[in-house]
């Protein structure tokens, strides 16, 4: 029998390439030098797509695999795949939940250490010569017993909001809707920003939370506060925040994500009260070698009887 034929939009390991070739005819976007060329001869006969929450589906590769059935995204944002569009095709679509909850977790974790305890400033003092030249440096902050307010609260912020009981966190919630769980529900983000010491942004992207923390959220927060994104940085209003952390109206920052990756403007840069990784939040081989192998099982799934795994909610249904 013919195997079905598969896209591949971005990269992939060595291990996801061997289980996927095993199973389909695949193609390599990265490898397609002329689209149009391609799409002619091979469009219709895609029925299978592989790709991250980043690249998404573009709309020339929808429109261009008119026999699509189903998108397995290596991640759990998929924020870039228009899932409207997908339904109503009948294009089932999945992600990568709940295997990389623990790592996002303790990145966030990480940037509240390292915000409070000064440790990019501390490491150069030591490194620097700066220690012995010029003595002790300047104490830090405590994490401890503090407020901390969480901007979503699905299953990577309940995680969140349980790892931070080893600090001894007062935790803070704001979502759309009120959940059956022992922290404190906001319904108003400014409001909960003003009573944080710490807000915590894990909601999804897109157009719903684009820049949901603006100006006076971030001004709420106040010039001890710190604000750590581990979400989308289409969720933070970027100049906004610039503007909050020169002028002092907000304290600190701990960014993962950015408006437009991999830019990062030089005036965040720039600043020493801002921790600043490279989209890494679950970056550890062990976590992304689970999200490879849930991406290739819920393709394998689909072949197997045309259901997915782990269904992104739009499209648990189909």
């Amino acid at each position: 029998m013919n195997k079905p034929e598969l896209l591949l939009i971005g990269g992939a390991t060595d291990v996801m390439l061997e289980r996927m070739g095993a199973e389909f005819t695949l193609h390599k976007l990265n490898d397609i030098n002329d689209f149009d060329a391609w799409a002619v001869e091979h469009g219709a006969k895609i029925e299978a797509l592989a790709t991250n929450g980043h690249d998404g589906v573009p709309s020339r590769i929808m429109e261009a695999c008119p026999n699509l059935k189903v998108a397995s995204a290596y991640g759990v944002g998929y924020d870039a795949i228009d899932t409207d569009a997908c339904v109503a095709r009948g294009i089932k679509v999945s992600h990568t939940p709940n295997v990389l909850n623990a790592e996002v977790a303790n990145t966030v974790l990480m940037l509240m250490l390292a915000g409070f305890r000064n440790l990019l400033a501390d490491e150069h003092h030591a490194r620097s010569g700066e220690w012995e030249s010029s003595g002790n440096a300047p104490l830090s902050r405590s994490p401890d017993g503090r407020v901390v307010g969480v901007l979503g609260m699905g299953r990577i912020g309940q995680e969140i909001a349980e790892r931070l009981g080893v600090f001894g966190s007062e935790i803070l919630y704001h979502t759309r809707s009120k959940k059956d769980l022992p922290y404190e529900y906001c319904d108003d983000l400014v409001a909960m920003a003003k009573r944080s010491d710490v807000l915590v942004c894990i909601t999804p992207g897109g157009p719903a939370t684009e820049k949901l923390v603006n100006k006076q959220v971030l001004e709420a927060l106040g010039p001890d506060g710190m604000l750590i994104n581990v979400a989308r940085g289409s969720v933070v209003d970027e100049a906004a925040l610039i503007e909050a952390l020169q002028s002092g109206k907000l304290g600190s920052a701990g960014l993962d994500v950015f408006e437009k990756e991999p830019h990062i403007p030089n005036a965040l840069k720039e600043m020493d009260n801002v921790v600043l990784l490279p989209h890494v939040g679950s970056a550890t081989v062990e976590t992304r070698a689970a999200m490879g192998k849930l991406t290739v099982d819920n393709l394998l799934q689909w072949k197997q009887d045309g259901s997915v795994l782990t269904p992104v909610p739009e499209c648990a249904h189909l």
